[in-house]
C-alpha cells in the first residue's frame, strides 16, 4: 500500500511538471522536435543507468527488438509528435491530454479479443461515460462566425490510436516475460535515435537557443521521473489500474494549472467534461 501511494504521488508530480513545462515551451516557441527529444533522450539515459544498477540483462531476442523498433517508429514517435502538436494548438493542453490518455478504453475493448480479457458491466458503463464526457470537451459553439483552429482534435485522436496500439504491444511483450524497464529503455532509445536523425536531415534548420536549455532539462527530468515510477509500479505494485487513475488525476491538475499559470481556456462545460472523463477512467480501472 505504501509503495502504491508513493509511486502514485511521484507519478502525478512528474506528469504534471512535464506537461506544464511543455506548455511553457509554447511561450518561447520551442520546436516540437526539440520537445520530443527532451521527453525521450534523458529517459533513455537514466533508465539505462537504472537497469545497469539493478543488474538487469539487456539481452533480448531479435524478434522482440524488431517489435519494439516498429512500435517506437509508428506508435511512440509519431504518436508523441501528434500529441505535442495538439498540446500547442489546443485552447488548454488538458483538453487534449484527457482525450489522448483515454486510449485505455480502446485497449480495454481490444484486449477482450487479443488477450481474452474480461469486460465487465462496470467497464462498459465507464466506457460509455468516457465517450459522452469527451464530446463535451470536443464540441464547441461558433461565436460570431469565428473559425477556430480545431486541428488539435484530429491530432489528439492520432495520439489516442497510436498510444492505444503501443499499449497493446507493450502488454504483449510483458506477457512474453520481458522486463518493463528493459522495454522502456529500448523504446526510448530507438525514438531518441529517430528524433536525432530527424533533426539532422530536416530541410529547415532548427536552432537550439540558450533559453531552451532550462525548459529542455525540466521536461527531460520530469519525463524521466514519470517513466521511472511507472517502471517501479510494475515491479512493486503491479496493478496497472491505479497507474491509469493516477494519470487521470495528473491531467486534471494540468488542466487547472494551465488556466491559472498561462490563462488558458477553462469554461464550465469543459470542466464538467474533464471531470467526467477522469471519474470514468477511475471507474474503469479501480
Amino acid at each position: 500500500m505504501e509503495n502504491r501511494v508513493l509511486f502514485s504521488i511521484w507519478l502525478i508530480i512528474g506528469s504534471v511538471i512535464c506537461y506544464l513545462f511543455i506548455r511553457k515551451s509554447k511561450n518561447i516557441e520551442m520546436p516540437v522536435d526539440i520537445q520530443n527529444l527532451a521527453m525521450f533522450l534523458p529517459t533513455a539515459l537514466f533508465i539505462g543507468i537504472f537497469n545497469i544498477l539493478q543488474k538487469k540483462s539487456f539481452e533480448i531476442s531479435l524478434t522482440n527488438i524488431l517489435i519494439i523498433a516498429f512500435a517506437a517508429l509508428f506508435f511512440s514517435w509519431l504518436g508523441n509528435i501528434a500529441s505535442l502538436k495538439a498540446l500547442k494548438k489546443a485552447p488548454n493542453p488538458g483538453y487534449s491530454l484527457v482525450i489522448s490518455k483515454s486510449y485505455v478504453l480502446m485497449t480495454s475493448i481490444l484486449s477482450v479479443w487479443i488477450f481474452n480479457s474480461v469486460l465487465t458491466t462496470k467497464s462498459i458503463i465507464a466506457i460509455i461515460f468516457i465517450v459522452f464526457f469527451s464530446t463535451l470537451i470536443i464540441l464547441e459553439k461558433k461565436v460570431n462566425n469565428e473559425n477556430k483552429d480545431r486541428s488539435w482534435i484530429w491530432l489528439t485522436f492520432g495520439a489516442f490510436f497510436a498510444w492505444g496500439f503501443l499499449a497493446l504491444i507493450l502488454k504483449y511483450l510483458i506477457t512474453k516475460g520481458l522486463d518493463s524497464a528493459i522495454i522502456l529503455f529500448y523504446l526510448t532509445f530507438f525514438v531518441s535515435i529517430l528524433i536525432v536523425f530527424q533533426l539532422i536531415f530536416k530541410n529547415t534548420k532548427i536552432q537550439f537557443k540558450k533559453n531552451y536549455i532550462p525548459i529542455f532539462l525540466c521536461i527531460g527530468i520530469a519525463s524521466t521521473f514519470y517513466n521511472l515510477f511507472i517502471v517501479l509500479w510494475y515491479q512493486y505494485a503491479p496493478n496497472p489500474g491505479y497507474i491509469n487513475a493516477a494519470n487521470a488525476w495528473s491531467i486534471a491538475l494540468v488542466t487547472i494549472f494551465s488556466s491559472l499559470l498561462f490563462g488558458d481556456e477553462l469554461n464550465i462545460k469543459k470542466v464538467i467534461g474533464v471531470i467526467g472523463v477522469i471519474w470514468s477512467l477511475i471507474l474503469l480501472f479501480v
